[in-house]
């Protein structure tokens, strides 16, 4: 069994150093899968960075817009948020802390937002 940071097939490199203690890559994998998702190397950064975030942010509560606006800055360099719902169609906020482990903010889903399927 690989662990948090480990992976069998060489995609989840990096470790998770903020990964919820019952969640694992392949805890992960298999939750992509029931939802027609293969994780590529940009899937797991988004949750690496999504794991990261609520761990620096659980003392103050996350907040859907502020993890939004975070997403943005982070991956703006790929196309921010709507390049992120080519990697996560249900909604990176949404599908992404479902897959990552992590209980989605309030408000989070929303299917006629932003969707670019």
């Amino acid at each position: 069994m690989t662990g948090a940071g480990e992976s069998s097939n060489g995609a989840a490199q990096a470790p998770f150093r903020h990964a919820p203690a019952d969640w694992t890559p392949e805890a992960a994998r298999e939750i992509a899968r029931n939802e027609g998702l293969e994780l590529g190397e940009d899937h797991w950064e988004t949750l690496r960075a999504l794991q990261d975030y609520f761990a620096r942010h659980e003392d103050a509560g996350i907040r859907r817009r502020a993890l939004h606006d975070a997403l943005e800055e982070k991956f703006h360099y790929k196309g921010g948020v709507k390049y992120l719902y080519t990697l996560f169609p249900g909604g990176p906020v949404a599908q992404g802390c479902r897959i990552a482990g992590l209980k989605s903010p309030s408000g989070a889903f929303d299917p006629s937002y932003g969707s670019v399927s």
